[in-house]
């Protein structure tokens, strides 16, 4: 190689590809084009804000200090999802009403998870700015669809300032909820892993007869407007958005912690399973009874899978907040790969335990709390039931794959991105 090839290849190429980044138009969220227009679609109103620390312009400036600071608009209230308004708390307890800087804060997520019609005295729209992480049994979706429901019933109009799906918009996985399995997490028929936006979904809650029905059983819909984003993709991760992530809640402090949780977060339903939560890495970490890593390897022959690595790793590797019994595992670690199908690996894992391990495989090592769990998460009994049942392995996948090909192509008219 000549060493003006050299010069060419080492110095110039690098330099060329990070011009091209920067040339690549940012993305806007819903409310950095919000401001753009002036605030033109909450004009003179006044607002409620589903919000929480996620919700953020570009520069990462919050939404309800944007709403508070301009005159265009009356911020009245707040609305915050599981977690609250500083996504602290953690999953599954119980969120109070509180107040900022003057604002009554009201939480939909305890007593009350569905606004009622105090909630909306002087309100004339709902503004929502929450950012979603693409999995059905992440809560924010089910607070959305519930604000719209009661929107829907008491006339009030919804706007919905639209955010990345950090998943991308191309990976759909898992089964669809299964018709009267319906629970907070899994309030609509969309798979586990959904690839939209949570304008996209505000759009196919509001247009698919799911919100409130009358006395005489007749499905509403509300005044729904989402402001889109603009040079988002749907072949883009989060780390293409050149975004900073912000927690959306404990467990959630990165995107490889979504990503971990596509894949474990209904295994940990069961009870028996390390997934690394308490520690540095949640989701991130894999072990089970009697980990033996030729289970794995015995199985699926190989340790690498589309966007995921499993790496040996010890649990005192992570950094737990307690001293828990160390066991040996997985680090899970990601790569971008729109071919990710973090649901089925999942389901596939679970799969090779149970070849190795089938006496573990009985219902009665299960808590009730944890087999209601699992089924409400996995959005139906089959899964469950199969499992125990020592079913084929290809019926269960087949079930954990039920309705996907038909919702991924009946979603597209939801699709406001290409």
């Amino acid at each position: 190689m000549s060493f003006r090839f050299y010069f060419y290849f080492i110095f110039i190429i690098p330099a060329f590809s990070v011009y091209l980044q920067a040339r690549q138009p940012q993305v806007k969220l819903g409310v950095d084009v919000l401001i753009e227009s002036d605030f033109s679609a909450i004009k003179n109103k006044n607002i409620a804000l589903l919000t929480n620390y996620s919700g953020r312009t570009r520069k990462g400036e919050l939404t309800f200090d944007i709403l508070l600071k301009t005159k265009k608009c009356n911020l009245i209230k707040i609305f915050t999802p599981e977690h609250g308004l500083y996504s602290k708390i953690p999953a599954g307890k119980d969120v109070y009403n509180d107040s900022i800087r003057g604002i009554p804060v009201y939480s939909l997520y305890g007593p009350n998870r569905r606004p009622n019609k105090f909630h909306f005295a002087g309100v004339d729209a709902v503004v929502v700015d929450l950012q979603d992480i693409g999995i059905r049994s992440y809560t924010y979706i089910s607070t959305l669809f519930k604000v719209m429901d009661a929107c829907a019933e008491y006339d009030v109009p919804v706007i919905v300032l639209d955010r990345p799906n950090p998943l991308s918009g191309v990976i759909v996985d898992g089964n669809i909820v299964e018709k009267g399995k319906e629970t907070f997490v899994g309030i609509a028929p969309i798979p586990y892993v959904h690839g939209m936006t949570i304008g996209e979904l505000a759009h196919f809650f509001n247009s698919e007869g799911l919100l409130y029905r009358d006395k005489y059983g007749v499905a509403s819909r509300c005044s729904l407007t989402v402001i889109k984003m603009e040079n988002w993709h749907r072949w883009m991760s989060w780390e293409d958005t050149k975004l900073k992530w912000y927690a959306t809640s404990p467990n959630i402090p990165t995107v490889d912690a979504i990503r971990g949780m596509a894949v474990l977060g209904f295994m940990g339903e069961l009870g028996k399973f390390n997934i690394g939560i308490g520690t540095e890495y949640p989701f991130q970490f894999f072990s089970f009874p009697a980990f033996n890593d030729n289970i794995i390897l015995n199985y699926f022959g190989s340790k690498e899978f589309p966007g995921l690595k499993l790496v040996n790793c010890r649990y005192k590797d992570l950094k737990p907040k307690k001293k828990l019994r160390n066991v040996d595992g997985y680090k899970l670690k990601f790569d971008l790969d729109n071919h990710f199908t973090p649901y089925t690996l999942g389901i596939r894992f679970l799969l090779s335990i149970r070849a190795a391990n089938p006496l573990l495989f009985t219902e009665n090592n299960f808590l009730k709390q944890s087999r209601e769990m699992f089924c409400k998460v996995t959005g139906t009994d089959k899964i469950f039931n199969m499992l125990m049942n020592h079913a084929d392995d290809h019926d269960i996948l087949n079930e954990a794959a039920s309705g996907i090909a038909e919702f991924t192509d009946y979603r597209t008219k939801y699709l406001f991105y290409e």
